[in-house]
């Protein structure tokens, strides 16, 4: 007989997604990031760690397009960019964009 204190003890599984960014089976998110069809077809169809790609590409994004992300026209433009990454042929890096090198 098994201890209600065991680690795992009435655990859940993590749910997974096909992914489409990392081309593979991953865990999934943990909520829809959006309301709508289109959050709904990121949580059906995009990884934790595909989702953590696009933050971190989105940021670069934002501050080179210099975008507010208040304004209707700016959000839609980052919209637009996340269907690309994930669903589109990607999402495009400024011409400007000069990625700060690593220190050795």
């Amino acid at each position: 007989m098994s201890d209600a204190n065991d680690k795992g003890a009435g655990a859940q599984a993590p749910k997974m997604v096909q992914c489409v960014k990392l081309g593979r089976e991953a865990q999934a998110l943990d909520r829809q990031p959006f309301k709508g069809d289109f959050g709904k077809k990121l949580y059906e169809n995009v990884s934790k760690e595909a989702w953590r790609g696009w933050l971190e590409h989105s940021k670069m994004f934002v501050n080179e397009y210099r975008l507010d992300m208040t304004s209707p026209a700016h959000q839609k433009t980052w919209f637009d960019e996340c269907e690309k990454y994930f669903f589109g042929g990607g999402s495009t890096v400024p011409a400007e964009f000069k990625p700060v090198e690593e220190k050795k």
